[in-house]
């Protein structure tokens, strides 16, 4: 086997290498930047795609929490506005306007939440279907604590002392109805905004049930 030791020749051969070797070089870094591309677009693309699995369903407890208390919530603001509009009780002007505000503020967000779940502000399941055991809960259609129509033509009649009355012992039973429903919508959720909003109402109405018990002892004493 002959060798050669023309300097050269040694070049010319070592040449193709040296340039193999300079173009994987330079393909190392390109392929790196199209891997992170990938890793990326991949991660965003489960990022997207997990909260679509998340999501509560249509007969979730969730859903069904969120439809009740949006009109559990809408019969409270019709009573509390009857009695800012009529009740010449400035305290009970007052503890109606904010039951008004807040309780129409979180319809907002429940409503809210159920579009950006995909769902009808109303479903096809009985009401209260998502509470398990719920069935004495509803008397004559009605939900934990909400007046009937004719309590309701009642309210809208009256004035002065009975309004007073009439209001503060209706929202009473509709706030401890109201409490039930959101005590167990905390124990059987796990989603964390329905969970928020479930314990806002439990402690907002019962510090109001304080301030409607003094306003009733109030109003029957004068």
């Amino acid at each position: 086997m002959t060798v050669s030791t023309d300097p050269g020749a040694a070049a010319d051969a070592a040449a193709p290498h040296d340039g193999e070797e300079t173009a994987r070089r330079s393909r190392g870094p390109i392929l790196a930047v199209l891997a992170l591309v990938l890793g990326v677009a991949l991660g965003i693309g489960i990022g997207l795609s997990i909260p679509h699995f998340t999501k509560p369903g249509d007969d979730s407890v969730e859903a069904g929490f969120l439809r009740d208390m949006s009109t559990h919530h809408a019969q409270a603001v019709e009573m509390s506005m009857i009695a800012h509009q009529k009740s010449d009780d400035a305290e009970i002007v007052y503890v109606a306007n904010d039951i008004a505000l807040t309780q129409h503020g979180q319809i907002g967000y429940m409503q809210a939440w159920l579009r950006d779940w995909g769902l009808s502000p109303t479903g096809s399941e009985p009401a209260m279907a998502w509470m398990p055991n719920s069935a004495g809960s509803i008397v004559n259609g009605l939900m934990p604590g909400m007046a009937t129509p004719e309590q309701l033509t009642k309210l809208r009649a009256a004035s002065g002392k009975e309004l007073n009355i009439e209001f503060l012992t209706l929202m009473r039973q509709h706030h401890l109805g109201g409490i039930h429903m959101a005590q167990e919508a905390v124990e059987l959720s796990d989603n964390k905004d329905v969970d928020w909003i479930a314990e806002s109402m439990v402690k907002s109405q019962q510090t109001e049930l304080g301030l409607i018990d003094d306003l009733l002892k109030k109003v029957q004493a004068s």
